[in-house]
């Protein structure tokens, strides 16, 4: 897993990978994402556990996948969707003790691809992306309380714990 310090301007605009709200078809798709985007692909987290949230999920790091979306931002608006995010998703610098989730960056998988790229054993090649994970204290909560959503998959209109609906 690789990081950068998520608190100094990225060296290259990497893509975001969105896993609740932010998908296709959620609220803040529409609100945060609507032409800001010039590429979206389902792409998976390898190495996290996702966990039902107030309204919404979050990602910690663990031993299972992650399904979500790969988003590349459109020509001219890297900085403003960054600060978008990092403005919905409550992430005030790198370890911040106000912090809701952490940017860091990790390698997504893009199922479907085909061998170039591909890490040995893996089967599908991986890209650096942005990603919100839970931040420490709410991370340590979740551990202790939470409920995992076992296939890795946000679905709206589910209940916590309860099954999803179609």
């Amino acid at each position: 897993m690789s990081t950068l310090d998520p608190g100094s301007p990225p060296t290259d605009e990497l893509p975001f990978f969105v896993y609740g709200t932010l998908l296709p078809g959620e609220p803040n798709h529409d609100l945060f994402l609507r032409g800001r985007t010039s590429g979206e692909r389902a792409a998976v987290l390898p190495r996290a556990l996702l966990y039902d949230g107030p309204g919404y999920p979050y990602a910690i790091d663990g031993h299972g996948r992650v399904h979500g979306t790969l988003l590349t931002a459109a020509p001219g608006v890297y900085g403003e969707l960054l600060g978008l995010l990092d403005h919905l998703e409550e992430y005030l610098g790198p370890g911040h003790p106000r912090n809701l989730y952490e940017r860091v960056v990790r390698e997504v998988e893009l199922p479907g691809e085909g061998a170039p790229g591909t890490r040995a054993g893996q089967g599908h090649p991986g890209t650096r992306a942005w990603v919100y994970l839970a931040a420490a204290a709410v991370t340590r909560s979740l551990r202790t309380s939470g409920s995992v959503i076992a296939e890795g998959r946000w679905v709206t209109g589910r209940p916590p714990g309860g099954p999803r609906t179609p």
